[in-house]
């Protein structure tokens, strides 16, 4: 953290590369200010989740048959209570939500942009007191005012002008891209402000880490496996054999690999083909933050940004990381499982 004359807050970082555009009107400043509002609540309740009757399930599923944890519950409704009263956003997917949620009221009505946001990613993790998160995409609304649409949401990760994570864990970050680079907030609990603390992020130029769970080996692509083999060999002169880290929340993965340099793989398996993660609100807005970071991200075959989505829950394999890495998986991808190619 920098010295105290020169701490920047994420509201003063904004406003600044806000000024760099004349023809910025601040809507996408206010929304990530309310989703960063949004983000202080679901932390001082999952940091209290311990010493209140807040842990455990709810008692009912989402749209994917999950069991819901009560901070699931909760930590959705707090987003959508804060973009809804923010005024900025006409619509929301959600992974806890079966439809979009349209905003039908005068204010919202009038929002220029949609979200699609997985409140609390890795919540299997809470009771274990692991590290989980947010993570959120925002595109600019296609349809004219009133109450957001389906087709609002249904767009690819090239048209994405925002996307960003939150992670609670040691202590908690926000990170964010709108396509100029990627910066770091860690939030002083004792003020309740989000301060930057790492900016301009990029994976580091050499990579040892591999993140993927081994326990389903034997459901993996064959291309998969292979990657695999190669990661555990024994070549000093290219790091190997490299580390195996996995934690089991998407975003805790995705943001050590990305400050230590690794790459995550949550491939297809024979069991579910197009693997587990959403690509709307999982897949895509992590896709922006590594490309925006020098890395890459893909199914196995496409570049995951270009891919249209077709249903608002729509699953996707996703391999994501260093350029050198990523690229490698998918030689290995071509070369064994040609013919599981996912169709675009």
């Amino acid at each position: 953290m920098t010295s105290q004359n020169r701490i920047k807050t994420l509201t003063q970082f904004i406003i600044e590369r806000q000024s760099q555009y004349p023809q910025a009107k601040g809507a996408l400043t206010r929304l990530l200010n309310d989703i960063a509002t949004a983000a202080k609540i679901v932390n001082r309740e999952i940091n209290a989740a311990g010493l209140v009757d807040i842990l455990g399930y709810e008692g009912s599923d989402n749209v994917q048959g999950e069991a819901q944890k009560k901070l699931d519950v909760y930590a959705n409704e707090q987003f959508i209570q804060a973009l809804k009263v923010g005024g900025e956003c006409c619509a929301i997917a959600s992974e806890e939500n079966e439809k979009i949620i349209s905003f039908q009221n005068e204010i919202s009505e009038m929002g220029k942009y949609v979200v699609a946001i997985d409140p609390l990613d890795g919540s299997s993790n809470i009771e274990a007191n692991v590290s989980i998160g947010t993570v959120f995409s925002i595109y600019r609304r296609k349809s004219d005012i009133g109450g957001g649409k389906l087709d609002d949401l249904l767009q690819p990760g090239v048209n994405m002008v925002a996307a960003g994570y939150i992670i609670y864990g040691s202590s908690t970050m926000l990170v964010y891209t709108t396509g100029k680079g990627v910066n770091g907030f860690t939030l002083d609990p004792s003020v309740g402000i989000f301060c930057l603390s790492h900016p301009d992020m990029k994976y580091p130029e050499t990579s040892n880490i591999y993140s993927i769970n081994e326990g389903n080996y034997i459901f993996f692509p064959e291309g998969v496996k292979q990657y695999i083999k190669y990661c555990q060999e024994s070549d000093p002169k290219t790091l190997r054999p490299y580390t195996s880290r996995y934690i089991g929340s998407m975003v805790a993965d995705f943001h050590r690999n990305l400050i230590k340099g690794g790459i995550f793989i949550y491939p297809g398996t024979t069991q579910q083909p197009n693997g587990k993660l959403r690509l709307l609100y999982e897949c895509s807005p992590v896709a922006f933050l590594a490309e925006q970071a020098g890395g890459k991200a893909s199914d196995g075959f496409n570049r995951i940004m270009e891919i249209e989505p077709r249903t608002l829950h729509q699953r996707a394999p996703l391999i994501i990381g260093p350029k050198a890495m990523v690229e490698r998986v998918e030689a290995y991808m071509r070369e064994h499982s040609p013919e599981a190619a996912p169709k675009v």
